[in-house]
């Protein structure tokens, strides 16, 4: 708050980061020092287009001041096991929590950096269930109405000799088969990185793809399978535990996605010295992350459903 007390200082911050050396005209890419306006227009001595610092960012046309949005930031970098939207609400006085909701689900969606780089190493994979509320209720196999639904995630997990685990990488699956691991894998880690699966036969392939396959069959075997692979095992299990912890369960199926981007932003930020690096990082990846809206959010969750309906059968 001593930082960014006024709507300008919040804008200058933004531009600085956006862009680092020299303005660049959003309309004919000219570099040169902008003229500013009254508004707070950046006028391009080019071609005399008006930009704003917001615009085409995750804060463009937000009605919400920038030094709440700056606060917000501030807050979800500086909990360590993430934060819920009442939550968020409660902190920074927000009347709506459908603004709080859309923040959070705004920042998740700037989590995730553009051609961030791929895993390396030994890498383990392997998936896992992760049980979620559903407010539409299905029939378990015993008869039993529930509001719980489960959801298949594929996990890949960094491992560093001799003992300690680095980077992960998580997507939502419809199922475990080929065709939904090994797109999985190929986007995830490099070619020429081994990777350490189970017996499953979705990752025959492996070696035709370039990858170094390392196989642990568990049926039948005398190691459990969390000695075998106790990477996948401990993020399956920190996963349930943030999730049950920080957000009681209550995740619908359509923003899993989105959750787990924020797990996977925390965890391989999790030895970081400086909460003002987090900030930084969060708020450098915004400035480039494009504009949503809560009903382009809400319709892009109900789209997600009908596709994993249809994947699934």
């Amino acid at each position: 708050m001593d930082w960014f007390h006024t709507e300008q200082a919040c804008l200058d911050y933004l531009q600085k980061l956006r862009w680092p050396h020299e303005f660049v005209c959003p309309r004919c890419g000219v570099i040169s020092a902008p003229l500013k306006t009254s508004r707070n227009r950046l006028v391009c001595q080019s071609c005399k287009h008006q930009a704003s610092v917001t615009a085409g960012t995750l804060f463009d046309k937000t009605r919400t001041p920038l030094k709440v949005w700056l606060a917000a930031a501030w807050y979800i970098t500086n909990q360590k096991q993430g934060v819920s939207a009442l939550g968020l609400q409660r902190v920074l006085g927000l009347g709506s929590y459908q603004t709080a909701w859309t923040m959070l689900h705004r920042f998740r969606r700037a989590m995730v950096r553009p051609g961030r780089d791929m895993l390396g190493g030994l890498v383990e994979v392997d998936e896992t269930f992760i049980a979620i509320g559903d407010k539409a209720q299905s029939v378990n196999a015993k008869g039993r109405k529930s509001h719980t639904a489960k959801t298949l995630v594929v996990i890949a997990v960094e491992m560093i000799e001799p003992k300690g685990f680095g980077r992960i990488r998580l997507r939502r699956i419809v199922d475990d088969s080929e065709s939904q691991v090994l797109p999985f894998v190929k986007d995830a880690i490099e070619a020429g990185a081994t990777v350490h699966t189970d017996g499953s036969a979705a990752y025959r392939h492996l070696k035709e793809e370039g990858y170094v396959h390392q196989q642990s069959v568990m049926l039948g075997s005398d190691t459990p399978a969390h000695v075998s692979m106790p990477g996948v095992h401990r993020v399956a299990a920190l996963i349930h535990r943030w999730l049950l912890g920080t957000h009681q369960g209550a995740v619908q199926p359509a923003q899993l996605d989105y959750y787990l981007e924020e797990f996977v932003f925390r965890f391989n930020r999790r030895q970081s010295l400086s909460r003002g690096m987090l900030f930084y990082r969060l708020l450098e990846q915004a400035v480039v992350t494009d504009p949503v809206t809560y009903q382009h959010v809400v319709a892009q969750s109900k789209l997600r459903v009908i596709q994993s309906m249809e994947l699934s059968g």
